[in-house]
């Protein structure tokens, strides 16, 4: 018979199972390690948290009418016009922060029975103090501003 030839077929290179597992583990080790610096700058960069406005403009004078009162829930404040005198009190309950509506008799907590009279001071409930009055400004441009920053002695108003 006559002589058989084999081709020759070019060996493919497989990668030993020990050279494949410790690429597998560098590739985890180096994965690791980046997700450590990343997680660590996260945590680490501040987060500052900014609230809403404490200084706001809430409109011009003559969109409060005289005699009313006028809450703004998104602001929780109460505006106060009485005649010409404009004043802003705090619609947040002094018991546990509660947003407080004005009602016929002043103003009254809808969640623990709080209750204030048109003032702000305590007539019943669980409050330990009376509502915080923020002052209130006119801007050159004619509108209010309250800065709920700087609170004033109950009873003062600002003459429009």
């Amino acid at each position: 018979m006559g002589a058989v030839t084999k081709a020759v077929e070019p060996a493919q290179k497989q990668v030993p199972r020990r050279q494949f597992l410790g690429w597998l583990s560098g590739i985890g080790v180096f994965g690791s390690a980046l997700a450590g610096v990343f997680s660590t700058y996260v945590f680490m960069r501040p987060r500052a948290t900014y609230g809403q406005p404490n200084r706001f403009r809430i409109g011009k004078p003559e969109e409060f009418p005289a005699g009313s009162r006028i809450a703004i829930d998104s602001k929780r404040v109460c505006i106060v016009r009485e005649g010409d005198k404009v004043a802003a009190i705090s619609t947040t309950c002094t018991h546990l922060g509660c947003i407080i509506a004005p009602s016929a008799t002043g103003f009254q907590c809808p969640c623990h029975g709080s209750q204030f009279d048109i003032d702000g001071n305590v007539t019943g409930g669980p409050a330990p103090k009376p509502l915080a009055w923020f002052q209130v400004s006119l801007t050159p441009s004619g509108e209010l501003e309250v800065d709920k920053d700087n609170e004033i002695q109950m009873g003062t108003y600002l003459n429009v």
